[in-house]
């Protein structure tokens, strides 16, 4: 039996990812996301099939003026790499937005899957 060779979570590609699915469409997710992804935001948290979370981003420009500070990384396995940080972007009717994100992916054949994410907003950053 040959041993795997594990895989090193690339910071950049997770990031790249990151603001894909703040970006992206419906297409993006479609690609990124694994078959069932568990999401937890303020009014709302369950499990979502790639399909349906797809369908959530079928608007495009729905963000813009995008920054991520990462917070943390960590690789528990090797095939499973979660990061950490806060972000601050403009929703499309120019509302500050600011939370703590978490987000779990899934290293698949093809590539690193979004398989949990969650957002805790920010009240005082988002005013401020």
């Amino acid at each position: 039996m040959s041993a795997m060779k594990p895989i090193t979570a690339s910071k950049k590609e997770l990031l790249e990812l990151e603001q894909g699915f703040w970006t992206g469409d419906s297409a993006f997710y479609a690609a990124n996301v694994d078959t069932d992804c568990l999401v937890a935001f303020p009014k709302m948290a369950q499990a979502m099939s790639n399909a349906d979370l797809a369908e959530t981003a079928s608007k495009p420009n729905r963000w813009r003026d995008l920054k991520i500070d990462l917070k943390g990384m960590v690789e528990p396995g090797s095939d499973i790499v979660m990061l950490t940080y806060e972000a601050h972007a403009t929703r499309e009717n120019g509302e500050p937005y600011a939370a703590l994100v978490s987000t779990g992916y899934v290293h698949r054949v093809n590539g690193w899957k979004m398989m949990f994410h969650a957002q805790t907003p920010l009240e005082a950053a988002a005013k401020g």
